[in-house]
């Protein structure tokens, strides 16, 4: 007769092999979400996207605006939204009742259906070319934030705003990362308020850009996340393998500058081009492949930095789709992972990432509804099967 302890042993090791078996229905990576931008006019629409982000195992997005057809058409499903506030609208939020009346149009409506659970105040407010936006940007965080209190709404909808990597003044090595003088007044403000309501400070980090613009001093092993030699800052000993992680770093290091700590950094966008123009160096699709596909096997592992190494970085890929209306240079058209048809610009490995039960979804990733409906089903038919035989071999188990 066996023992208890055997007992526990048997039915832990038979727990285990469960939970971890590759029926595609417990694997996601909890810190990783995608941009869906809409500048096109050829992208699916909302329902398909949906389907396709259900294939890919992705339960978070990030989109630019408060788009009320995604809205509704995200609603009862698991992913959750972090929405944006278009600049040019910033002005306006300066007066309360405005900003009250946004959310009670733009959000309160969606909720509890569909899961927001962000707004971002603008997009790189600090480093837009109409300066002025700055002295808008904190009351308007600040009164939308109070506007969610008022609505009963702030509990599961943190309030932030996504800045590029231009706000530092240095950057390299990461502990001397610092923001520029002319806007620490106005970062003050806003970190004074990520700090009271625990909200995250989002950053726009694109290794690319370093690269192109300095190809013969930046090791491109460094910014692929490849292996590589990598670097010590000499202010902390800490050991950076990839570029990435530096730049979060500085951040956070340039944060704590100003006289605040405990203020979580996360990546609200970050990608590269898999097409570019020829002064556009490293743009290429070998590149966004190796880029994204390491990028998200660090996500795999659920890594944080090596200034915070326990604490899980966030980050958003940029971006869902090839976007054929965005101005400037060709590689702003081409940061998507998939296609406007819905095809892959190149495979980054989410079949292993999502750990599918039929490889074959991960690779061609159609997404039509009939095959989503069947890989659905297939999940669900696989976990009955396996708590099935768990069950069974427990209750056996429970007789020896």
């Amino acid at each position: 007769m066996a023992t208890f302890t055997q007992k526990m042993t048997l039915s832990y090791i038979l727990l285990t092999y469960f939970l971890s078996a590759d029926i595609g229905l417990f694997v996601h990576v909890a810190s990783f979400g995608i941009n869906y931008g809409q500048v096109a006019n050829n992208l699916p629409p909302p329902e398909k996207v949906l389907e396709l982000l259900g294939t890919l195992k992705i339960t978070k997005t990030r989109i630019y605006d408060t788009n009320p057809d995604i809205l509704k058409a995200f609603a009862n499903s698991n992913v959750e939204i972090i929405v944006t506030i278009e600049n040019q609208i910033l002005n306006q939020l300066n007066d309360p009742q405005q900003a009250l009346q946004w959310v009670n149009t733009n959000i309160k409506p969606y909720l509890p259906d569909t899961k927001i659970t962000g707004i971002q105040v603008g997009n790189e407010v600090f480093t837009e070319i109409d300066t002025t936006l700055i002295q808008y940007l904190v009351p308007a965080v600040i009164n939308i934030h109070n506007a969610l209190v008022q609505l009963g709404l702030e509990s599961n909808i943190h309030v932030s705003t996504p800045s590029s990597l231009e706000v530092l003044e240095e950057s390299y090595p990461p502990s001397a990362g610092s923001f520029r003088s002319e806007i620490s007044g106005i970062m003050y403000q806003l970190l004074e308020f990520l700090s009271k309501t625990k909200s995250p400070f989002w950053i726009n980090a694109y290794p690319y850009f370093a690269y192109k613009n300095n190809p013969n001093q930046i090791s491109l092993d460094y910014v692929l996340f490849n292996h590589n030699q990598g670097m010590i800052d000499p202010n902390t000993n800490l050991h950076y393998d990839n570029m990435l992680y530096a730049m979060v770093d500085a951040v956070t290091f340039a944060i704590g500058k100003l006289g605040f700590n405990g203020i979580e950094v996360r990546v609200s966008e970050t990608g590269w081009p898999s097409k570019g123009d020829s002064d556009e160096i490293g743009a290429s699709l070998e590149n966004a492949e190796i880029y994204n596909k390491n990028l998200l096997r660090r996500q795999m592992k659920n890594e944080g930095t090596p200034l915070n190494p326990r604490m899980r970085l966030e980050s958003y890929l940029f971006a869902l789709f090839n976007e054929n209306l965005k101005n400037g240079p060709t590689s702003e058209r081409n940061y998507g992972l998939f296609e406007h048809d819905e095809s892959m610009t190149y495979n980054v490995g989410l079949s292993s990432f999502a750990k599918s039960s039929n490889p074959s979804t991960s690779i061609s990733l159609t997404s039509s509804a009939t095959r989503t409906k069947q890989a659905a089903q297939k999940e669900k038919q696989s976990m009955f099967y396996w708590m099935f035989v768990y069950l069974l071999i427990s209750s056996l188990c429970a007789f020896l």
